[in-house]
């Protein structure tokens, strides 16, 4: 009973494989079998390092000029002995060397409908071999299975692997079962006819699934190029963020502080004018907390470089810069730094941003050009304040940095975020150079006033 119930589920598990067989057959072979769908040229990158610039365009179209001047090879034997047959032969072998000839072709638009027409034309010259040896020993007729093999491999390179194992068991299957009806003389040639196939088939099935796992590749490495720029602009943001909650966290409190003390500044203080204060520091109060609740989650570790290790510790600016510039210094970059104009306090947010960008400035300084030397200009404007970092040439090869190379993309959002300017570019003697322009306008120099006055 066991091994009955044992055979029976191997049935069924054999026969549900094959149903699934002949489905994926039927799906790809039968269903749709002359949808439109064209080959699209090359890409631009395939062709750009082997063709001059001026040929690349028409370079793109290199297979589909291939295919269609083969296609045209086979038609010309047509012609050629179309001129020397009488005509009722001229016609019959010009109406089969077209049916021969335009597969080729027609796997650049409609690759599975081009192999059931070559098919055809395979089996119509088995049956000429058969039953008229006059045309089966015609060129045309003798290279219907040349044309039909190469129609095959084409349709495999166009469309998927497994299609080339369907193909296969399609056209020798018919072509076992016509040799036996008709009895022809080259039935015992099909074998090693079709071990030959298999051989070729398979070389272009592994060719197709080399092709599409080098695109699966390289669209890989794309998105994760992608997403780690993404993921880099992201920490960016938060960084500015958190250092954007500190700074506005401090304005509040000393809202919230001058508040509560104004009252008890005046004698006699008006009640409404208490309540005024009072109302500003229940605002200011709620405000901070709000603040600190949404902005609260991106208080984590400082992925920056030369970074405080105290999270409490006060926001840099550039009256730190000395420290930053001895930190880059016992690092063994030798940095220069020179002041123009008259130093005057500027908003706490402009002040970040700049320290921060000299700092990220002097970081990729020190990752990708060892030994060179580097020098920051600071210029107090009237407008605003210009930054300039440039360092020169690396003396030494530059050790691999993971996970760097987004340092400018996070400079950029910071000078576009307060409204300034920002380039950075290779220098001719091959160093680096970044110079940006904040904008400070009369309002925040008055606000970072009173916030110092504060």
């Amino acid at each position: 009973m066991n091994d009955t119930t044992q055979t029976q589920g191997t049935l069924r598990s054999e026969a549900r494989i094959a149903r699934g067989g002949l489905h994926r057959l039927r799906q790809d072979l039968f269903v749709d079998a002359f949808a439109f769908r064209p080959m699209p040229p090359l890409e631009d990158a395939k062709v750009s390092w082997w063709v001059p610039k001026g040929l690349q365009h028409w370079a793109r179209w290199l297979p589909h000029f291939a295919v269609g001047f083969f296609s045209v090879c086979v038609l010309l034997l047509t012609f050629t002995e179309s001129y020397t047959s009488g005509p009722l032969r001229g016609v019959l072998v010009g109406g089969f060397s077209l049916l021969v000839a335009i597969p080729p072709m027609l796997t650049l638009f409609r690759p599975v409908g081009a192999f059931w027409l070559s098919l055809g034309a395979f089996l119509l010259s088995m049956g000429a071999h058969a039953f008229a040896p006059v045309y089966g020993t015609s060129p045309i007729v003798s290279s219907a299975y040349p044309t039909h093999l190469v129609v095959m491999a084409l349709v495999v390179l166009r469309t998927r692997p497994r299609l080339a194992v369907e193909m296969w068991l399609v056209t020798f299957g018919v072509a076992g079962v016509l040799s036996v009806l008709i009895g022809g003389s080259d039935a015992g040639d099909l074998p090693p006819v079709a071990v030959f196939s298999g051989v070729l088939l398979v070389t272009a099935a592994a060719v197709r699934a080399w092709r599409e796992e080098r695109r699966q590749v390289v669209e890989t490495r794309t998105v994760t190029a992608e997403e780690r720029g993404r993921r880099t602009l992201l920490e960016e943001r938060a960084l500015i963020a958190r250092e954007l909650h500190d700074v506005v966290a401090h304005h509040m409190s000393v809202i919230a502080i001058q508040a509560e003390a104004a009252p008890y500044r005046v004698e006699n203080t008006p009640p409404e004018l208490a309540t005024s204060f009072a109302t500003i520091r229940e605002n200011a109060v709620a405000a901070l907390a709000e603040l600190r609740r949404i902005l609260g989650v991106v208080r984590s570790a400082d992925p920056d470089a030369f970074a405080e290790s105290d999270p409490e510790a006060p926001q840099p600016t550039l009256a730190t810069l000395d420290s930053l510039l001895d930190s880059v210094r016992s690092a063994g970059l030798n940095v220069e730094a020179v002041v123009t104009g008259a130093p005057r306090p500027l908003p706490q947010g402009v002040e970040l941003s700049a320290y921060r960008i000299v700092q990220e400035g002097l970081s990729n300084a020190l990752r990708h050009s060892p030994g060179a030397d580097a020098r920051v200009e600071i210029s107090y404007v009237l407008g605003g304040i210009g930054l300039r970092i440039v360092n020169g040439p690396p003396s030494r090869l530059a050790k691999p940095s993971p996970g760097a190379g987004h340092g400018v993309l996070g400079m950029r959002e910071r000078v576009q975020m307060l409204g300034g300017e920002m380039t950075a570019d290779h220098t001719e003697d091959g160093g680096f150079e970044v110079a940006a322009f904040i904008p400070v306008g009369s309002a925040a120099d008055d606000a970072a006033t009173g916030g110092q006055q504060a």
